[in-house]
């Protein structure tokens, strides 16, 4: 038995790039371990297994074709110069894809496709004698597009872009116990120091790295953190194919924010970029700088921003560290997008605002703080209480407390008017309490501009009195007036008098006529 399967095992050893190897001229060859594993079967393929494409619960697979598949030998049995050929192919027979939706169909070829990825696992973490050559990576790439790579069904679920009030189960997918060992290999094998990426990147190239992004729609949070850790690999390993992936994930974003508003992965890719950003080079290029402004910014407008908020910000906050001239234009577009109507996203804006004025210098503060603080005096009055206490506590940063100590003379008369009339009796005791600390502070800090404000305050809401005043007193003389005028009653009784009248007086006309 021993001899029969080597004999099934090519006898030309691997050299770099062999154009002539079975697994680059096809997988047709007789030669290949994968289909005389298939033929073995014989009539099991003649009878065969449809072809038909069946659903996961949340992918398509199609359906296996072999009802058997014989194991091969362990790399331990083979010399070093045939652990290869064993590896290519191990790789072949597990190209093979079963349906894992019903557990109990294939069970026996599953737990033998199950333990030979794990055996190339094993093999690739160890770190084979010989760099990987060309015929191994192809086959390594092939078998991970057989089997990762497939097509999601539509968004089946109602809601699957998710909101702040989100509160829907991940779904898990049926086949993770397969996917997750093939993605561990696939990791392994692109970590290992035994793959040469200027040989690597022939394989590794564009359409597998777009099918790779496109796998950050599963619904399974699993595998969108596998495909996470493995695509930060490929950036750190593969120099050729960065901008590449940078302009890939940024088209990603693009769809999200101005077309679809729905993608599973978008937090996952965000926190590559975090990762991404930090290795930027200064001066920052001006095409990083236009991703912050047309990317990163827009995407804070998403109704499901509460699923990606703490990788974006962390994003933002990287550019800003980077080049903190960057914090007035990030502050101009969070006053763009501000959120009016929804006190949840409001509550973050004001949290990730708080972070960005923690980094920024007194120059670009006083670029944006007219409108920034005209804005925090919306969000003191407001009357949802996390709003209002979130505005309040700005106050309590030293940070923060510092710029408006040197800009006071701008900002206190924007915020008096807020301060004032939360004073006057805003319903939440806690935003009372909170908003006479800030009013006491302020009054400590420039009692001659406090008053001055105070004095000012006063005016305008006397003159606001008095143009009400006058409003009202319009108001009544239109009233009597009215009073004075034949009702609606009256007036309909006149015109119908008038109407009878008129048709009267023509038909006499007519008679005489």
């Amino acid at each position: 038995m021993l001899k029969q399967i080597l004999s099934k095992l090519p006898r030309k050893s691997f050299k770099g790039g062999d154009a002539t190897d079975p697994v680059l001229n096809g997988n047709n060859s007789s030669n290949s371990p994968c289909n005389a594993a298939m033929n073995a079967q014989g009539a099991g393929l003649a009878s065969g297994k449809s072809n038909a494409v069946k659903r996961t619960s949340s992918a398509v697979f199609p359906t296996s074709v072999v009802s058997g598949i014989e194991p091969l030998l362990a790399f331990k049995d083979v010399p070093n110069s045939e652990k290869m050929n064993l590896f290519v192919s191990k790789l072949n027979l597990c190209c093979m894809t079963f349906d894992f939706s019903d557990p109990s169909k294939d069970t026996s070829e599953k737990d033998v496709k199950r333990k030979t990825l794990i055996e190339l696992g094993d093999f690739v973490a160890c770190g084979p004698s010989m760099k990987f050559p060309e015929p191994a990576i192809f086959a390594m790439c092939r078998m991970c597009s057989i089997n990762l790579f497939r097509i999601f069904p539509p968004h089946y679920r109602s809601n699957v872009g998710g909101g702040e009030n989100d509160d829907d189960e991940p779904m898990f997918d049926s086949a993770w116990s397969h996917l997750q060992v093939v993605y561990e290999v696939l990791l392994k094998f692109i970590t290992s120091s035994s793959l040469e990426a200027k040989v690597a990147k022939k394989y590794i190239d564009h359409s597998f790295i777009l099918k790779l992004l496109d796998l950050f729609e599963s619904e399974d949070p699993r595998e969108r953190d596998c495909l996470k850790t493995i695509l930060h690999r490929i950036y750190g390993k593969f120099m050729v194919h960065r901008p590449f992936i940078r302009k890939s994930m940024g088209n990603i974003f693009y769809r999200f924010v101005f077309e679809t508003d729905r993608h599973n992965g978008v937090a996952e890719l965000l926190e590559i970029f975090g990762s991404v950003i930090s290795g930027f080079a200064l001066p920052l290029k001006e095409e990083h700088k236009m991703f912050l402004w047309r990317t990163l910014i827009p995407l804070h407008k998403s109704k499901s921003l509460g699923v990606y908020f703490q990788q974006l910000s962390y994003c933002v906050m990287q550019f800003i560290e980077k080049e903190p001239k960057l914090a007035s234009t990030v502050i101009r577009g969070l006053l763009k997008y501000w959120p009016i109507t929804n006190s949840q996203k409001e509550v973050m804006f004001l949290g990730e605002l708080e972070e960005i004025l923690e980094a920024t210098n007194m120059c670009e503060f006083q670029k944006v703080m007219v409108p920034l603080f005209w804005r925090i005096g919306c969000c003191i009055n407001s009357y949802h209480f996390q709003v209002a206490e979130r505005a309040l506590f700005l106050g309590n940063n030293d940070q923060i407390l510092n710029l408006i100590r040197h800009n006071r003379q701008m900002i206190l008369p924007i915020i008096f008017p807020a301060l004032e009339r939360n004073a006057e009796g805003h319903w939440n005791q806690s935003v009372l309490n909170l908003t006479l600390n800030v009013t006491k502070m302020f009054h400590e800090m420039d009692d001659d501009l406090f008053q001055a404000c105070q004095a000012q305050f006063r005016k305008e809401q006397a003159n606001l009195s008095s143009v009400a005043e006058k409003q009202n007193a319009t108001w009544e003389r239109l009233e009597n007036a009215a009073r004075l005028q034949p009702t609606a009653a009256e007036n309909v009784a006149v015109l119908s008098h008038v109407v009878i009248l008129f048709t009267s007086g023509s038909r006499k006309t007519r008679r005489s006529g």
